[in-house]
C-alpha cells in the first residue's frame, strides 16, 4: 500500500468522490462542508438507528461552536440548548467555593458554553447530512479497502462495492478502518471512569458546578437546555465486567447521594439502569501520520482525551473543518495535503490530549499544589486561536 499518492482534481465535469466511515461528529460535519463543496460524499454508519437516541448530554464551549456555525447549524444549536459563560467549583456539601469566568474561545460573539442534549446534537448534523444530499447507508461497515494509484475500491458489509478518490476514517476510538490501514496505535485507559445520566433541570441551576472530595473525584452537571441537565460522578475505573448492567443506577446513586446542593433534587432521578452511562476515560493520539495513501483519519479515530475539558468534540469537529478546508482549497490531493492537515492538527490536539490526562492525574495522584489554574488558562487561551 503506497503511502504517497497523488489524487488530482478529475477534469472538467468529473467530480471527487469521497467515502466517509461513520456518522458521528466529525464524519457528518466533514460530509455537510465537502457537500457545500460540490464532492460526491457517501457516508456509512454501523449503527442503524445513527446513534440519535443515545448519550446523556454534551458540554460545547466556543471553538466548538464556532465550527457548528460553519456548517450552518448554530441557530438550532442555540435554540436547543443552554449557554452559559461561568464555571462554579463547590465542596462536597454544594458550598460554592468560588465561580470563575469561562474563556470564550469561540469569539466574543458566541457563547463561552453550551450544554445540550447529545441525541439532539445529534439529530440536528443527521439533518443537515441529510440535506446536503450526501448518500447515506446505515447499518453498513466496511469489509474490505484495496488501494491502487488512482483510488480506493471498498467491499460493503452488504455487498455492495465502491471506488473513490478518498476514504476519511470517522469511525471512532477503536476505529476498525486505522487498523485495516497499519495504524497501530491504540486507545490506553487512564485509570478513570465516569457515570452520566439525564435528568430534569433543578429550578435556579444556569451553569457547571463540579465538587471535588467525597467519595469520588469529581461530580457535575451541565444544564442541557431550558428542562434539562446531564449529571455525572467521575470515580477511579473499575473492571466493568465485574459490574452488573443492572446495578448501574445504584451504583451511580450511591456516590451520587454523598453530595449536596443541587444534588438531592439530581439523586431522585437516578432510578433507572437502562439511562446511566459508564465508561472509562482513555487517552489516545495517532503521533505519526493520520493517513495511509487516500486513506486519512479525523476525531476519535486519531484522538481522544478524557473530558476534564470538555474538549473531545470540540477537537473532532475542528479536524473536519481543517481537513475540509485543505481538499476543497487545492487542487492536488496528495501527500503534502495530508501532511499539512496533520501538522495544523497535531499540536493543537496533543496540547489539549495531555492537559486533559494531567487534570485527571493530579487527582488520582492526590496532588493537592498542583497549578490547575495556570494549566486550565493556558490551554483555553490558546483554543481561542483558529486551529
Amino acid at each position: 500500500m503506497a503511502d504517497s499518492l497523488t489524487c488530482p482534481q478529475p477534469p472538467a465535469g468529473g467530480t471527487p468522490t469521497v467515502l466517509v466511515i461513520g456518522g458521528g461528529a466529525s464524519g457528518n460535519a466533514v460530509t455537510i462542508l465537502l457537500r457545500r463543496a460540490g464532492i460526491a460524499v457517501d457516508l456509512i454508519e454501523a449503527q442503524p438507528d445513527w446513534n440519535a437516541t443515545t448519550g446523556s448530554g454534551i458540554t460545547l464551549q466556543g471553538n466548538a461552536l464556532r465550527v457548528l456555525r460553519e456548517l450552518g447549524v448554530w441557530e438550532q444549536v442555540s435554540a436547543s440548548g443552554f449557554a452559559f459563560g461561568s464555571l462554579g467549583v463547590a465542596a462536597p456539601d454544594g458550598t460554592i467555593l468560588f465561580v470563575a469566568e469561562d474563556l470564550q474561545t469561540g469569539g466574543d460573539d458566541l457563547p463561552a458554553t453550551l450544554g445540550m442534549q447529545r441525541p439532539r446534537l445529534q439529530q440536528i448534523l443527521i439533518d443537515a447530512v441529510r440535506a446536503s444530499g450526501a448518500d447515506v447507508r446505515l447499518g453498513t461497515t466496511v469489509d474490505t479497502l484495496e488501494q491502487d494509484a488512482d483510488g480506493v475500491s471498498v467491499r460493503f458489509s452488504d455487498g455492495a462495492q465502491g471506488r473513490y478518490d478518498l476514504v476519511i476514517a470517522a469511525d471512532g476510538l477503536n476505529s476498525a478502518t486505522r487498523a485495516a490501514v497499519g495504524i497501530t496505535d491504540r486507545p490506553e485507559p487512564t485509570g478513570m471512569a465516569i457515570w452520566r445520566i439525564a435528568a430534569p433541570r433543578p429550578e435556579g441551576m444556569d451553569r457547571t458546578d463540579l465538587a471535588y472530595g467525597g467519595p469520588a473525584y469529581i461530580a457535575g452537571y451541565c444544564p442541557t437546555s431550558e428542562n434539562t441537565i446531564y449529571a455525572y460522578v467521575v470515580e477511579a475505573s473499575r473492571d466493568r465486567a465485574s459490574i452488573d448492567p443492572a446495578t448501574y443506577a445504584d451504583e451511580m446513586r450511591r456516590l451520587a447521594q454523598a453530595y449536596g446542593g443541587f444534588w438531592p433534587e439530581i439523586t431522585k432521578h437516578i432510578d433507572n439502569p437502562a439511562k446511566v452511562n459508564y465508561t472509562w476515560f482513555h487517552r489516545h493520539l495517532v503521533e505519526g501520520p493520520w493517513h495511509r495513501g487516500r486513506v486519512v483519519l479525523v476525531g476519535d479515530a486519531a484522538h481522544c482525551c478524557p473530558p476534564t475539558f470538555a474538549q473531545g468534540a470540540a477537537m473532532s469537529l475542528e479536524d473536519a473543518s481543517v481537513l475540509a478546508e485543505l481538499l476543497t482549497t487545492r487542487s492536488d490531493w496528495d501527500d503534502r495535503l495530508f501532511t499539512d492537515y496533520h501538522a495544523r492538527r497535531l499540536p493543537r490536539v496533543r496540547m489539549v490530549v495531555d492537559a486533559s490526562v494531567q487534570l485527571g492525574q493530579w487527582l488520582l495522584d492526590g496532588v493537592r499544589d498542583a497549578d490547575v489554574p495556570g494549566l486550565v488558562g493556558r490551554t483555553m487561551n490558546a483554543l481561542k486561536e483558529r486551529p
